[in-house]
C-alpha cells in the first residue's frame, strides 16, 4: 500500500469533495428545474453540465490528497483491491455519506427550500436497475483503466464519463450509494424515493465490483503516468 497523507486530511478532502459535488447534483437540478420551462430534457442537460463540470474541478484538486473518490463504490472496489485499509475505507464511507447529505441541505437553503424533506419521484424496475449497474460498471471500470494507463486523464475520464452515462443510462446514472441516499432526501428534479433506494444501491454495487473483476483482466502490465 502507497504511503498516503494522513487520515484526517484524506478524511477532510472525501468531504470537502462530497459536500460540492452532491449541492452541485441536487442544486443544479433545481436551477434547471426552476428555468427549463418545463423541458426535462433542458433541465437534464443543464444537470449533467454542472455535474461533469464539478467532477473534474474536485477530482483534479482532491485527487492527490484522498484519489477524490466521493463514492463508497469506488472506495469499497480500492479496499477490495488492497488500496486502501478497511478501517480507513469505512471512515471515507462515512464522510461521503454525512458530508455529502450535509451538501444536499446547502443546496435546499440556497434555494430557500425546506431543509428536511424526502423526495416522492419513482425510479424503480428492471430497466432502472440495469442501468445503474451498467452505470457504475462503467464508472469504476473508467477509473480502473485510467489510473493504470493513462493517470493525468482521471479527472476528465471521469466527468466526461458521467457526463455520457447521464444521458445514455435508464436511471441517469446515480452510480454511487452515498448520492443516492441523500437524493432521497430531496424532493426534486434529483431525487429518488427512500424506497426504490435500496435495490439501486444493490446494482450499483454489482456493477462496481464485476467493473473490478474484468479490471483485472483489461489492465495488466506497467502503469504509465
Amino acid at each position: 500500500m502507497p504511503d498516503q497523507p494522513v487520515l484526517v486530511r484524506r478524511l477532510a478532502a472525501e468531504g470537502v469533495g462530497s459536500f460540492f459535488l452532491f449541492a452541485t447534483v441536487i442544486g443544479s437540478g433545481i436551477m434547471a428545474e426552476n428555468l427549463a420551462g418545463g423541458s426535462e430534457a433542458v433541465a437534464l442537460l443543464a444537470n449533467t453540465m454542472a455535474t461533469g463540470a464539478i467532477l473534474f474541478v474536485l477530482i483534479t484538486m482532491l485527487g492527490p490528497i484522498s484519489g477524490a473518490h466521493m463514492n463508497p463504490a469506488v472506495t469499497l472496489v480500492a479496499a477490495s483491491r488492497s488500496e486502501l485499509r478497511g478501517s480507513d475505507a469505512a471512515a471515507y464511507m462515512a464522510a461521503q455519506l454525512a458530508f455529502g447529505i450535509l451538501g444536499a441541505w446547502a443546496a435546499h437553503v440556497m434555494f430557500e427550500l425546506p431543509t428536511l424533506q424526502l423526495s416522492v419521484k419513482a425510479r424503480t424496475g428492471v430497466g432502472q436497475w440495469v442501468g445503474e449497474a451498467i452505470a457504475t460498471f462503467g464508472l469504476i471500470l473508467t477509473i480502473l483503466g485510467t489510473v493504470r494507463h493513462r493517470s493525468h486523464w482521471v479527472p476528465a475520464s471521469v466527468a466526461l464519463y458521467i457526463t455520457a452515462a447521464y444521458w445514455f443510462t435508464s436511471s441517469t446514472s446515480f452510480a454511487n450509494p452515498a448520492i443516492t441516499v441523500a437524493r432521497s432526501l430531496s424532493n426534486s428534479f434529483a431525487g429518488i424515493a427512500p424506497s426504490d433506494v435500496p435495490p439501486f444501491v444493490g446494482a450499483q454495487l454489482v456493477g462496481a465490483f464485476l467493473a473490478a473483476a474484468l479490471a483485472k483482466i483489461l489492465f495488466v502490465g506497467e502503469r504509465h503516468a
